[in-house]
């Protein structure tokens, strides 16, 4: 299954608003955890969903819009 940028942005800002920085801890683990077990689609799902995690951490993106990507 395919997600959206915005399928991705609703989801971190979910996990966000429910975990705070302990969901950006977690994505950052499983990235690692799958990127070293050579599962690389599984990796990029995580990778791309920590960025989107600290975006919202550092007030760069707002979860509640949807994204604009240049």
């Amino acid at each position: 299954m395919r997600m959206s940028a915005g399928d991705f942005c609703i989801l971190a800002g979910e996990l966000a608003a429910e975990h705070g920085l302990l969901a950006r801890d977690y994505a950052r683990r499983a990235f690692a955890s799958f990127e070293a077990e050579g599962q690389s689609e599984r990796a990029r799902f995580w990778f791309t969903l920590s960025i989107l995690l600290d975006d919202i951490a550092l007030y760069r993106l707002d979860p509640d819009r949807e994204p604009t990507i240049h």
